[in-house]
């Protein structure tokens, strides 16, 4: 892309220029989708990420300094993006996955060798089993304090699987709508859920002893 072109378009985009948003999303949107695409795999997913890749930019084009190509600092951004969304929807399917099998356990009687209310001792749990409950709780957490409005998308398409138009059907609103929803409660889970994407602390922390 010329670099001519690139600052004249960054700083249209610095004084707000409507237009320029529109020329943002005709250069670099197709190009954005494609590195989306061979990240995720989904074109449902690549075409979000897109969005969300451009909304970034148009929020951060006063944060860039030229020190690269414009192109390089938006391909970076997409890179991010797609590799934050990988590790939210792996967190989320490892929860659900944990999800069926303590519903399975209880189904068949396992849970209620458990003592009612008693704490578990974490410490005795292998570093995978703990790392799964740890990650379990903190998902439900995160998705219990989502607003009503973005939690039942994200519970239906992420959670309970279902299909953008059968989720639309269940809540009532175009697919369109749901798409939006989905998307802002995504971000919103992401970002309840940032301190997992550096990994997790398998062990409680020791106690301090002075």
């Amino acid at each position: 892309m010329d670099r001519t072109q690139d600052r004249q378009l960054i700083t249209r985009l610095q004084s707000g220029e409507e237009t320029a948003v529109h020329e943002l999303a005709e250069r670099y949107g197709p190009r954005i989708f494609q590195l989306a695409m061979r990240h995720v795999k989904n074109r449902e997913d690549a075409e979000e990420i897109t969005q969300d890749v451009l909304m970034k930019v148009y929020r951060k084009i006063d944060a860039f300094r030229g020190d690269s190509a414009l192109s390089s600092w938006i391909y970076r951004i997409t890179f991010n993006t797609a590799m934050s969304r990988l590790r939210t929807d792996r967190a989320v399917r490892v929860a659900d996955q944990e999800r069926e099998r303590l519903l399975a356990a209880e189904e068949s009687g396992e849970s209620r060798e458990r003592t009612p209310r008693q704490q578990a001792d974490w410490s005795s749990l292998p570093d995978e089993e703990l790392l799964r409950l740890q990650l379990r709780t903190a998902i439900q957490n995160a998705i219990q304090e989502l607003p009503e409005i973005y939690r039942a998308p994200v519970v239906l398409r992420d959670i309970q699987g279902l299909t953008t138009e059968e989720a639309s059907s269940r809540l009532r609103v175009k697919d369109q709508t749901l798409k939006s929803r989905l998307h802002r409660g995504r971000l919103m889970l992401r970002d309840k859920l940032r301190a997992f994407a550096g990994g997790m602390t398998l062990h409680p922390p020791t106690p301090a002893y002075s």
